[in-house]
């Protein structure tokens, strides 16, 4: 194997694979990245069984032939030839010798036969829909997403396809996200869950231009970006019935200027984080929300003119709930919907249902 390339391609190239190289092994071939040569294209691949990234560059092919590098070491070589025209060539000792003006590297290869082939996915089965939108219904709930590892399932989104549109959701105890999204076209409805790392890694990926198909196929997707492919393995096990936990009827539905709560919001939390509770009080009551927050140091009171329907309300909440979900709401106005002060928070955009987050207070002394 011996060919020629650009080292900021390169480099690039490895920093997109390199999201796929697994961290958490004992199998020391998935720390590393497959390298194949053919005709004029270079083709890396890294897995970690779960994922499968493989990214496609321009090269100047002169012996076809593939081999399997060190991951790491390898990304950390090329990122500091970036300036840099490189030519890579194997030996038979099984070392990949990187030269570039007049200088070299060698580094040792793994057994290329060691490497996990990519499954095949079949492109039967898909679903379309416009690059922003998906990036835009991923971020939606992403935030919403289960970091801990006591409930697996909470770690991923959902995907619900019907009728062409998608809803994504996401659930991590304290919080639930709903983001709804049109759908360019589908062959058949689906029910998936993506580990939400993964799915947020492959939107990162994603420009806004046009739109992408995500192939469905027994328990992967494989989503197509051109010069980029990534495989995922789906989240195995039945999601939580998140339509039970989100009322049907509020008692208190205030309409609020998103910008000015999260705004107050912003301000008030800064003295709660001072005693590192995050702790913000809702005082609703004749058109009127006051949110105050306290700590040893001080207390700050914010005042916003608001529309009431419904009984007056005191409730208290992280603010770094609140703050998550604000972050991306578009919408000029949002309404806030309560029942109690111990019952979640719904927030909604004032038409449409584009969104909606709920969120559990916190039990205020």
């Amino acid at each position: 194997m011996k060919f020629r390339c650009d080292g900021l391609e390169l480099s690039e190239a490895i920093g997109v694979v390199s999201k796929a190289i697994s961290s958490k092994t004992t199998s020391q071939i998935l720390e590393g990245i497959k390298m194949s040569c053919v005709d004029d294209k270079l083709v890396l691949s890294a897995t970690d069984l779960e994922i499968s990234i493989e990214k496609t560059i321009r090269a100047e092919v002169e012996t076809e032939g593939e081999t399997v590098v060190p991951g790491r070491l390898f990304g950390e070589y090329i990122k500091k030839l970036t300036n840099e025209q490189i030519e890579c060539e194997l030996n038979e000792k099984n070392q990949l010798k990187i030269a570039y003006t007049d200088s070299e590297g060698v580094l040792q290869c793994m057994e290329i036969n060691e490497f996990p082939k990519l499954k095949e996915i079949d492109k039967d089965n898909f679903f379309e829909i416009s690059k922003e939108d998906f990036k835009s219904l991923i971020n939606s709930v992403f935030y919403a997403v289960a970091q801990d590892d006591s409930r697996p399932i909470l770690k991923g989104v959902l995907l619900e396809i019907a009728e062409n549109s998608i809803r994504a959701v996401a659930v991590d105890g304290c919080r639930l996200s709903i983001a709804n999204k049109k759908l360019v076209s589908s062959t058949k409805d689906f029910n998936l869950i993506i580990p939400g790392r993964n799915i947020y890694d492959i939107i990162k990926m994603m420009d806004n231009e046009g739109n992408v198909k995500v192939y469905v196929h027994s328990n992967n997707i494989m989503v197509d970006l051109g010069d980029t492919i990534v495989i995922n393995r789906l989240i195995d096990g039945q999601f939580i019935n998140y339509k039970q936990i989100v009322p049907k009827e509020f008692s208190t539905v205030v309409t609020i200027n998103k910008e000015q709560l999260e705004d107050a919001i912003d301000r008030a939390s800064v003295l709660s984080r001072v005693d590192k509770n995050n702790l913000v009080k809702f005082d609703i009551r004749e058109k009127n929300l006051m949110l105050t927050s306290n700590s040893e140091l001080g207390n700050t009171k914010e005042n916003i003119t608001v529309g009431l329907k419904g009984n007056d309300l005191n409730i208290s909440f992280n603010s770094k709930y609140f703050t998550d979900c604000l972050k991306v709401v578009d919408n000029q106005y949002v309404k806030m919907s309560f029942n109690s002060s111990i019952l979640p928070c719904v927030i909604s955009p004032c038409e449409g249902d584009d969104f909606l987050f709920l969120i559990l207070p916190v039990r205020a002394r």
